[in-house]
């Protein structure tokens, strides 16, 4: 199926021929209060994203990392990975479109540390039930693995919705993957408005605390599934980790 162009309103009375008289000059005056479209975006936040979970991985317990080497490889590569993108491009713009397939290699590599780590921490949890003392380290380690998967499905919507953040600076851009409330009430934000990864990062975490949608929802096949897994992981960990403790407190 083909791509559908999602050109919002704004944008197109951007692109007609301002009227004369007052009404150029309004348009002009809104122009300098809200600013013109973004022709870029910064890469940090994605990256401060990235190296938080690492940093999270770095605290879990030696058993529940155990089935990807040494405790010091999944960061080195990611650590890597990371690295590239930043010295090569600081700043997402239109250029920057042909690392995005490394950018996806790196959110891939902090989802899969964090799944073998969360299945490992259900192992432990089943099996090991007798164990109090440590039953505790491992109600504690849910803690990073539950922020951690957080921080990576933020990752996945940012670099997912629209085709990426690089599309989302186009002119003419996709049909959307997530409905933000800005997107349903134009006259409440700033006419040139486009989400940012703090946007998904808020989604995320909403989406893992409510295990469902709250104010954005998800629009396509692939967002209503990346919901749906993060809602199961989040629901999975805690109804876990939440039974194990009242074993332990009993």
């Amino acid at each position: 199926m083909r791509d559908v162009l999602w050109v919002p309103w704004t944008e197109m009375a951007e692109e007609q021929t301002p009227p004369a008289g007052s009404g150029a000059d309004e348009l002009r005056r809104d122009k300098a209060e809200w600013g013109e479209r973004a022709t870029s975006e910064p890469r940090w936040p994605a990256l401060l994203a990235v190296v938080s979970a690492m940093a999270l991985y770095f605290v879990l317990p030696d058993k529940l990392i155990s089935g990807l080497g040494p405790r010091w490889l999944v960061p080195a590569l990611e650590g890597v990975l990371g690295a590239s993108l930043l010295i090569a491009s600081p700043r997402l713009t239109r250029e920057s479109r042909r690392l995005r397939p490394v950018a996806i290699t790196l959110i891939a590599c902090v989802n899969l540390a964090n799944v073998v780590s969360l299945a490992e921490l259900v192992h432990e949890l089943l099996v090991h039930t007798h164990a109090n003392h440590g039953g505790r380290d491992l109600i504690y380690a849910s803690v990073p693995i539950w922020v951690t998967n957080v921080l990576v499905f933020a990752l996945w919507y940012w670099e997912l919705d629209r085709g990426g953040p690089v599309a989302r600076l186009e002119v003419q851009r996709r049909q959307p993957d997530f409905l933000f409330p800005q997107m349903t009430a134009p006259d409440a934000t700033r006419p040139n408005w486009s989400p940012a990864f703090v946007d998904y990062l808020f989604t995320s975490f909403t989406n893992a605390t409510a295990f469902s949608p709250t104010d954005t929802m998800p629009l396509t096949p692939w967002a209503k599934i990346l919901f749906m897994v993060q809602s199961l992981a989040s629901l999975l960990t805690v109804a876990l980790v939440v039974s194990r403790a009242v074993n332990i407190l009993n």
